[in-house]
């Protein structure tokens, strides 16, 4: 049978991403489009090879200046202050389509004023906004740094702003950060949930009705980029007092950090496998989330596992876990609430297919329906008023 016809079909079409450097959430998304785009280059600031897989493996990729400074594929953060220059130096002349994935620069590509720029926004930039802190605070970097990076930043998020004209349609990946656009950008977003792979992350064989996530036998999990936002201090100091084995499945900047806050009972695996994955979804008895998520993908696949979630009630997690059923929202962000929070997992109502219905709502169906039927909107609104 034919594929059904897309809206970018017949049209030069490029992709845009900030950087490819691991599996993580915003790349997820970009291998769904790509799966959608198969034919698109992809434009990225750096790019490392391993995280070329699935429908990004064997693709043209093409990388800016960055890619060729020194120790760029491991320190790219550090050239932050080069990345509005370097991302608006792609050559877009012949592009009719632009998609763009963006939490950072990728959104502030410069297109010609007849391509059409569809941005699936993961986020405005976090450390130019409102989470400066958090990055470039003093007791991060220190005083003298935290004072100089200051106006840096500011700059940035007055270049951030700018720069959105220039996205035809947003796209939002939770109403959490539909409002965020709104706010610094003056723009509205569809709100359009990203892919999760509920075929491959599911249940095991041996789980019952109820399953076997057992609040007091088990241990508890984080799959998260270990970058300070992420707030994983307070997983481990939360699974410490709860009395419950702590397993990290990432890598980031914040590592050395962790690891030095980190007991005997704390295991780092570093990023893992897929299969490796879905068993410790499926073996933890919680996925913790101390951060505040613009949505998080890790939820939903450790629910589409029957994995309980204890989550931060902020952001994106108040729209992917129910409170009291398939997890508990922890209101206070500090390691005593987290605690409490672990030690009443056992009283929840939810069984393993309950938490698995939940993950459901954000199949990967639903993602590329909604995500044509708005390039479709934009390509139609776009030449309906030229």
């Amino acid at each position: 049978m034919a594929e059904p016809s897309r809206p970018w079909d017949g049209r030069r079409t490029v992709i845009v991403h900030d950087w490819l450097t691991g599996a993580r959430g915003g790349e997820k998304v970009l291998d769904a489009i790509c799966r959608l785009v198969p034919n698109a280059p992809v434009l990225t600031l750096v790019s490392r090879p391993e995280a070329l897989t699935g429908a990004l493996a064997g693709r043209r990729i093409r990388t800016s200046l960055i890619q060729h400074l020194p120790f760029s594929a491991t320190r790219y953060r550090e050239y932050l202050p080069l990345f509005p220059a370097v991302i608006e130096q792609f050559d877009l002349d012949d592009v009719e389509l632009v998609i763009s994935t963006s939490h950072c620069a990728a959104k502030a590509v410069v297109p010609t004023g007849r391509a059409v720029h569809v941005c699936y926004c993961h986020s405005p930039m976090r450390y130019a906004w409102d989470q400066f802190p958090a990055y470039f605070g003093p007791e991060r970097v220190g005083q003298l740094a935290s004072a100089a990076l200051r106006p840096v930043l500011a700059w940035l998020a007055r270049w951030d702003r700018a720069t959105a004209p220039r996205v035809t349609a947003f796209a939002a990946n939770s109403r959490y950060v539909a409002g965020r656009i709104a706010r610094y950008y003056n723009r509205q977003a569809t709100v359009l949930y990203p892919p999760v792979d509920t075929e491959f992350f599911t249940p095991g064989p041996h789980h019952g009705a109820q399953g076997d996530h057992a609040a007091g036998g088990g241990f508890a999990l984080v799959v998260s980029a270990l970058v300070p936002y992420k707030r994983i201090d307070i997983a481990i100091a939360a699974a410490a007092q709860a009395g419950w084995p702590l397993t990290i499945v990432g890598t980031g900047p914040d590592a050395r950090r962790l690891r030095a806050l980190a007991g005997p009972s704390v295991t780092f695996l570093g990023n893992v496998d897929p299969d490796t994955l879905r068993d410790l979804y499926r073996r933890a008895a919680a996925l913790v989330l101390p951060g505040e998520e613009d949505f998080g993908i890790a939820p939903v696949e450790a629910l589409a596992c029957g994995c309980p979630v204890v989550a931060l009630a902020r952001g994106g997690a108040t729209e992917t876990v129910d409170d009291g059923v398939s997890g508990i929202l922890v209101t206070e962000l500090s390691a005593a609430a987290f605690a409490a929070a672990l030690r009443r997992l056992s009283h929840l109502p939810s069984s393993v297919a309950d938490r698995r219905d939940r993950a459901l709502r954000f199949a990967p169906e639903r993602f590329e329906a909604g995500f044509a039927a708005l390039v479709t909107r934009t390509l139609e609104g776009r030449f309906a008023s030229c």
